[in-house]
């Protein structure tokens, strides 16, 4: 079976044999393994090179069980990578014709990698997202003649301003929970809203935030998020938060070699 190789992080503290070897990677792989790269040191596995290709991976991941699939395949992946040290996730389906190819290119950013883990290390990724109350839309009933026109149109204006009030009232607050949060991070990124589709619910989700955290700050972190969603629970907006995680969103080299660039004298 011709095979790629399918890296799933990149970490200077490769996971124990045993831990590989009980962790499913894409159906149809090899086991997982470790490459070494110099000091850096990547979990891959072997993927089916007709399961991978260009057209026949685009075409899988068009189908949303197979997307889910390759998913979960790549987080298994990422989180053996992690489980002995900090590890750097890279994106999903990172393939590569074969072992060599795979080393070259991590070597050829190798001092960005390590910048990258330096800067994770000992730190985990929290998201936070705030959703703002319902907003129902009241009725507003016309009458006949000039006068219930005129009344109408009067009550109609009022209701939009209230409903605009209202909205920027929440999103004041979201903006608030977001700045409050920062201080407690050494990072923060915000996200697109997700759509009802993805939430489950058609109450408009306000914030979807993202904060990487020093792990000796946890305490302290978690405890503000508890106190903002007391505080802004009562004008009914949630504030909900998940984690620790692995810390994907704050794992992008591009920002790392922009920052090294613009640090370089002229």
């Amino acid at each position: 079976m011709t095979t790629v190789t399918c890296v799933f992080a990149v970490t200077d503290t490769p996971p124990p044999d045993e831990v590989l070897a009980v962790t499913p990677g894409h159906d149809g792989g090899g086991p997982l393994r470790v490459l070494a790269a110099g000091p850096l040191h990547l979990v891959v596995q072997d993927a089916p090179a007709a399961d991978f290709g260009e057209e026949a991976l685009a075409e899988r991941l068009n189908r949303p069980d197979e997307l889910e699939r390759c998913a979960r395949a790549h987080h298994r992946g990422v989180e053996t990578a992690a489980s002995a040290g900090t590890a750097v996730p890279l994106p999903m389906a990172t393939l590569y014709l074969d072992d060599d190819n795979a080393v070259r290119a991590v070597a050829a950013r190798e001092a960005s990698l390590r910048a990258l883990l330096d800067r994770l290390r000992d730190r985990t990724e929290w998201a936070v997202k705030v959703h703002g109350p319902a907003t129902a839309r009241a009725g507003v009933a016309a009458g006949e003649g000039a006068a219930d026109g005129r009344s109408y149109l009067r009550r109609a204006s009022a209701l939009r301003r209230t409903e605009r009030e209202a909205r920027e009232s929440t999103l004041a607050q979201a903006h608030a929970v977001d700045r409050e949060l920062r201080r407690y991070a050494v990072a923060a990124t915000r996200h697109r809203p997700q759509s009802e589709q993805l939430t489950g619910t058609s109450v408009p989700q306000l914030l979807n935030a993202a904060y990487l955290v020093d792990d000796g700050r946890r305490t302290e972190f978690v405890r503000a998020v508890g106190e903002l969603a007391r505080d802004v629970g009562r004008s009914a907006v949630e504030v909900t938060m998940s984690g620790p995680w692995i810390p994907y969103s704050f794992a992008q080299l591009d920002e790392v070699e922009r920052a090294a660039r613009q640090e370089v004298p002229a």
